[in-house]
């Protein structure tokens, strides 16, 4: 049986990994981190996240970036993504992203772990 991978939590805003890892632990949930789009594709190859959490907005590459750099990829194309975003826009950018979900920001802690635990994959 497959286990699941960590969560991967990707922001640019060092406040905000951090809290939402503190989040998510407190739930019983492993994550990883990575502070910009081609960070988190690394990471994202070398760990197999079972889901990614993405911000739109990063430096060296965006969250949509990312996200079609993943679409290509043969390995990580299949990692669900959820988008965590304070955009007005985010939840329309999200469909266009073929995101699995898009959570406003400030984050709801059990929005956040009710999101992710719903999915979340073994990868």
């Amino acid at each position: 049986m497959l286990t699941p991978g960590p969560i991967l939590l990707v922001d640019d805003d060092p406040d905000t990994r951090t809290l939402m890892t503190m989040m998510l632990e407190h739930a019983g949930l492993q994550v990883v981190t990575a502070m910009n789009g081609m960070e988190a594709f690394n990471v994202a190859r070398a760990r197999r996240p079972s889901l990614i959490l993405l911000d739109l907005m990063m430096p060296v590459m965006s969250g949509e970036e990312f996200r079609n750099a993943q679409l290509a990829n043969d390995e990580i194309h299949h990692i669900p993504v959820v988008v965590v975003s304070a955009r007005h826009d985010a939840r329309s950018i999200a469909r266009r992203m073929k995101a699995a979900a898009c959570l406003p920001k400030p984050i709801d802690f059990e929005e956040l772990t009710a999101t992710v635990r719903r999915h979340a994959r073994a990868c």
